[in-house]
């Protein structure tokens, strides 16, 4: 093997879907495997819960970023969500196994999972450095509740197919009020998730760049726009609208009253996610959604 290219990993923390037999199976090949290579191993405590037994560390999620080096999430991609926006804030590398469905942020494949990760451990992978968005709600003027996403933050009702009013602000400047089901905020990372599901573009990991995308909006003039990434969005609820919702990567949910307004911007940490050294997103993508392969 060549020389690796990054520092190696010693301190591995597994995490994993719970109640998905699945996943059992795939945590218990990869425990079994790395302790008998001689990592450093803990496991995550809801995880633990269905493993039978286990050698490793047990430590709650947010203790595994004082421990480890790099987590390695088995499941789909909520499960990397869930745990990267907890890990992002210790720095720790993060990479996925694909136990879901379309799996964008889960490159390693369950069945080859020791195989593919060996390298990886030993220094040769490439690294990206996502960024997150902070959504905080302003009610009179004063912070009212705080979330972060990597995918997305949503404004949007809580009644299905319900209307809403809103302005939208870039860096203190008036874009336009809108009457529509909702707003999609996305990172490049989310372009793959919900935003691609409302007719917003693919933007590549490196971009710095976020896209505003409209959610069945009134007029057929809207469109989704991308701005940069250090921009900050403001929302304001209409007077008359009822209460609103904000969502973090479908998680997170605060209230939003008539008259709050909301704050999106660039999150200060950052997600270190770990990739293969064949990695290729635009096979990802072709992968993922079906695009045609080569002619010739």
């Amino acid at each position: 093997m060549s020389t690796p290219t990054q520092p190696p990993f010693k301190r591995i923390a597994l995490i994993g879907k719970v109640h998905h037999e699945a996943t059992r199976k795939t945590l218990l090949t990869l425990e079994r495997s790395l302790l008998a290579l001689g990592f450093d191993v803990m496991i995550e405590a809801r995880t633990a819960e269905q493993l039978t037994s286990t050698a490793a560390k047990v430590l709650p999620l947010q203790h595994l970023g004082e421990a480890a080096d790099l987590a390695v999430v088995v499941g789909g991609d909520g499960n990397m969500l869930g745990a990267a926006r907890i890990l992002c804030e210790a720095d720790v590398a993060v990479i996925g196994v694909n136990r879901g469905n379309l799996g964008f942020l889960t490159d390693l494949d369950p069945d080859q999972v020791v195989e593919q990760l060996k390298p990886v451990l030993a220094g040769h992978y490439q690294i990206e450095q996502r960024f997150l968005l902070q959504a905080e709600v302003f009610h009179c003027g004063k912070s009212n509740n705080v979330g972060r996403a990597i995918n997305e933050v949503v404004l949007h009702s809580d009644k299905v197919a319900h209307m809403i009013e809103f302005e939208v602000f870039v860096n203190d400047e008036f874009v336009y009020s809108q009457r529509s089901d909702g707003l999609i905020i996305s990172t490049p990372t989310g372009s793959t998730a919900y935003s691609l599901s409302g007719g917003g573009p693919i933007l590549t990991p490196g971009l710095d760049a976020m896209t505003l995308v409209p959610m069945f909006p009134h007029t057929l003039s809207s469109r989704p726009i991308v701005v940069d990434g250090h921009s900050t969005i403001r929302l304001r609820a209409a007077s008359d609208n009822d209460t609103l919702q904000l969502s973090c990567d479908g998680h997170v949910r605060m209230s939003v009253q008539p008259g709050d307004d909301v704050v999106i911007q660039q999150h200060p940490q950052r997600l270190r996610l770990v990739h293969p050294e064949d990695h290729s997103y635009y096979r990802v993508l072709r992968n993922k959604l079906g695009w045609g392969s080569r002619l010739f």
